[in-house]
């Protein structure tokens, strides 16, 4: 065991130590605010300076009053609709809008003509604004005035109360939860993956080095390829902690440098803009704010502590899993080209676990693919992370560490025997066959 502490050390202390992995630690949560901060004083400086698009309009119909908007400025063309395309494309204007006679129950044959293909926001705004005209005529139509229709207007909003086994109750949010458990899987598969193959390509290097045979008359295959993994995941841990503790206070530092909102917040206020109900603007007005204390409310509510302990175990866990058989491979091959061939097949269920998050998980998380996603050691370091937060029962949570921890004992256990005999071959074509062949070897 000390002969493998040594080995930890070195991997550990090597890569510390090197000026590329001080750069990496601090540059790159420096560039994520940097970027954040750029992007959003270039946003600010484009909203201050944009002009509203021009729209001119055919309207056959004359059932239409075109008011400028923030957005828009409307000009209407009393021609027939081939000469108004004529005279649009000798302009610079975005597009020119016809609206043919229509039944105001079934409205069709509206047209956008553009230079370029627009954005479906642009789209998206007009077709707001001649929804909101017709839903006006239909009132019209059926004598029903707006007082009226606000009175019928209900909005309910669903209180989400959680009871424990013992009786306690606390507040929870769905849509808080769907949002930490898709950042939390996506981190597990990321750095899952990012420090399996710098793993496979640190015994690519020692192999061809032949700094190996120097090891390994020291130590064993088996001490070497386990010290190997723990330091390289001892670094990987490190600097994710840094990162997440330097990301975290510089962003907030620059968003708050630059007035910008909660993003909760910024995209209600946005949502509120494009609608030309006053009621329903009015409305949405007054629940901003007990919406928004009512989330923080529920962010409160959320075991940080127990989420952030649950992380790092399934980081390491699943990190060791597959770094385990990232080493194998790297111990068969002399390249990286060579090893592409084996990678896809052992990251095929760390892919699986990832769109699982998407399709069940995040859509699911108590249904028994979830369960079962977050159970099975090659999937559950992705998947137990996306459920965690939406207060997995503790015999799963339980049941889950315990395979993944014999999981990684047995994906080791595979490896090592591969890796006793691949570290010392050169000049071997490797196949799945040969694999299996070093595999089954004898000691």
């Amino acid at each position: 065991m000390n002969k493998v502490w040594l080995i930890i050390q070195r991997e550990f202390l090597n890569r510390v130590q090197k000026k590329s992995f001080l750069i990496t630690t601090i540059l790159v949560p420096l560039i994520f605010p940097a970027i954040i901060g750029v992007l959003v004083y270039i946003m600010k400086k484009e909203a201050d300076s944009a002009k509203a698009d021009n729209v001119q309009v055919v309207d056959e119909s004359g059932k239409f009053v075109f008011e400028n908007t923030r957005k828009y400025n409307f000009t209407k063309l009393q021609l027939p609709l081939e000469q108004a395309k004529k005279a649009y494309s000798e302009t610079k204007d975005f597009a020119l809008l016809y609206i043919p006679p229509f039944d105001i129950n079934s409205p069709k044959g509206m047209v956008i003509y553009t230079k370029e293909n627009p954005s479906i926001e642009k789209v998206g705004g007009l077709e707001s604004i001649l929804e909101d005209r017709i839903r006006d005529l239909k009132l019209e139509e059926y004598k029903i005035d707006k007082e009226t229709l606000k009175n019928l207007k209900t909005n309910i909003s669903l209180k989400q109360i959680n009871i424990s086994e013992s009786g306690e109750e606390k507040s929870s949010n769905s849509g808080l939860l769907y949002g930490l458990g898709f950042l939390l899987g996506i981190l597990i598969y990321m750095f899952v993956l990012i420090y399996g193959i710098q793993i496979m390509q640190g015994v690519i290097d020692e192999k061809t080095s032949k700094i190996v045979e120097v090891i390994v008359s020291s130590v064993k295959p088996f001490q070497l390829m386990l010290g190997k993994i723990i330091g390289i995941a001892s670094v990987g841990l490190l600097q994710f902690v840094i990162w997440m503790i330097l990301i975290s206070v510089l962003s907030t530092g620059v968003l708050g440098y630059f007035g910008v909102q909660m993003p909760q917040k910024q995209a209600m206020e946005e949502v509120t803009k494009n609608i030309n109900d006053d009621e329903v603007k009015e409305a949405m007005q007054k629940t901003q704010g007990s919406e928004l204390n009512e989330m923080l409310a529920n962010a409160s509510q959320i075991p940080f502590t127990k989420i952030a302990l649950v992380f790092a175990f399934y980081f390491l866990g699943g990190y060791l899993l597959y770094g385990a058989l990232f080493a194998a491979v790297g111990s068969a091959v002399e390249s990286i080209q060579e090893s592409q061939q084996f990678q896809f097949p052992i990251t095929l269920p760390l892919l699986i676990g990832y769109f699982g998050l998407f399709m069940f998980i995040l859509r699911d998380p108590h249904g028994p693919v979830s369960f079962w996603l977050s159970i099975i050691p090659f999937t559950s370091p992705v998947a137990m992370v996306g459920r965690i937060a939406f207060d997995v029962p503790t015999w799963q949570l339980a049941l889950s560490m315990a395979l993944l921890v014999a999981g990684f004992i047995f994906t080791t256990w595979i490896a090592g025997r591969i890796y006793r005999v691949g570290i010392l071959m050169t000049g071997t074509k490797v196949s799945w066959k040969v694999l299996a062949k070093w595999f089954m070897m004898r000691e």
